[in-house]
C-alpha cells in the first residue's frame, strides 16, 4: 500500500471513530426570522461566510461557520470531503466502491424533500476554493438519539416518536445509508426528528439491507415513493448523484414498494400503513377531554 493510500485509510478510519457532528446546537441568533426552504437555499448560496471553527473531532476539516447576508445571520455546516476508493479496508471489514462525499448531503436533502422527510437544506458552493456542501444548522435541538436512549424518554407523544423513527428506517434503506449513527439523529425541542450527515449514503447496492425492520410505513410516504420516477428524481438531485447512484436508488425504491405491497397483501392495510400523528395531537386531545 503506497503512502497516499495509507493516509486515506487512516483518515477514513479516524472519521468513523470520531465524535458525531451536530451533536450540540447553538442558540439561534437573536431576532433571526423564520425562512422558507427556498429562502434558506438562497441564503446558503449567497450569504457571506464569516467565522469558521471545527464542527467536531473528525479529521476531514469539517467546519461550522456563521453566515450573514446583512439581514439574516445563521450557522451552517461545511463539508468538503470527497473521497472515492475501489476498496476500503477498516480492520476486518471492507467495502467496495467506497465513497465519502459532500455531494450526498445535497442529494439527501433533495430526495428527502420530495418525500416529505426532514433533512436540513443543503447546497453546493465553493468555500475557500473547494466545492462543499453548505448545510443549514438545525435550530432548537434538544438532544440526539444517543441522549434520548440514555434518558429512556420518548417525548409527550411516544407514538409520533416511534413513527418518525420508522420513517427514518425506510429512508435509510432507500439511500442505503450504512452510517446512521445516533449522533446524526437529532430531536428538536418539539420532538421533531431531523436527519443529518449523509456523506456515506447512496451506495450502489440493489438490495434492502434490513427488510426485517420494515414492518410499517407512513401511508403518504409510500404514495410518494410509488410516484417517484427516474426523471423526477434526476431533476431534483441534479449533479449531486451520478447515473449509477441514481439507478441504485430507483432499484431500491422498487424493492421498497414491493416489500410493503407484499406485506399489505399478507397482513392487511391496517397492520402495515399508518398516518403520521401530527405534533401536539396528544396535548390537543387532553385539552378536549378537559373541556
Amino acid at each position: 500500500m503506497d503512502s497516499t493510500r495509507r493516509t486515506l485509510v487512516a483518515t477514513l478510519v479516524a472519521i468513523s471513530c470520531a465524535a458525531p457532528l451536530w451533536a450540540a446546537q447553538a442558540p439561534a441568533h437573536a431576532g433571526a426570522p423564520v425562512l422558507t426552504k427556498e429562502e434558506m437555499t438562497t441564503f446558503l448560496l449567497n450569504a457571506r461566510i464569516g467565522s469558521k471553527r471545527p464542527a467536531g473531532s473528525g479529521v476531514t476539516n469539517s467546519k461550522r461557520a456563521t453566515l450573514t447576508d446583512g439581514t439574516v445571520m445563521h450557522d451552517a455546516h461545511i463539508q468538503t470531503v470527497d473521497v472515492a476508493m475501489p476498496v476500503f479496508q477498516a480492520g476486518k471489514a471492507s467495502e467496495t466502491n467506497f465513497k465519502d462525499t459532500y455531494r450526498f448531503n445535497i442529494a439527501g436533502y433533495r430526495l428527502a424533500d420530495l418525500l416529505g422527510i426532514r433533512v436540513p437544506v443543503s447546497v453546493e458552493r465553493r468555500v475557500d476554493g473547494a466545492w462543499a456542501s453548505v448545510t443549514w444548522w438545525v435550530d432548537n435541538v434538544g438532544m440526539d438519539e444517543e441522549d434520548r436512549i440514555k434518558k429512556g424518554v420518548a417525548g409527550p407523544e411516544p407514538l409520533r416518536t416511534t413513527q418518525q423513527l420508522t420513517t427514518m428506517r425506510v429512508f435509510d434503506e432507500l439511500i442505503q445509508n450504512k452510517d446512521r449513527n445516533q449522533g446524526n439523529i437529532l430531536w428538536t425541542k418539539d420532538w421533531t426528528l431531523w436527519l443529518i450527515d449523509h456523506t456515506r449514503a447512496f451506495r450502489l447496492g440493489r438490495e434492502l439491507l434490513r427488510p426485517d425492520r420494515l414492518v410499517r410505513v407512513d401511508r403518504e410516504l409510500l404514495a410518494r415513493l410509488r410516484a417517484l420516477t427516474t426523471e423526477t428524481v434526476s431533476a431534483a438531485v441534479g449533479e449531486s448523484l451520478r447515473k449509477d447512484e441514481l439507478a441504485a436508488v430507483m432499484a431500491r425504491r422498487d424493492l421498497l414498494v414491493k416489500h410493503f405491497d407484499d406485506r399489505i397483501t399478507r397482513a392487511g392495510e391496517a397492520n402495515v400503513l399508518f398516518t403520521m400523528a401530527p405534533a401536539g395531537a396528544t396535548a390537543r386531545a387532553d385539552q378536549d377531554k378537559s373541556q
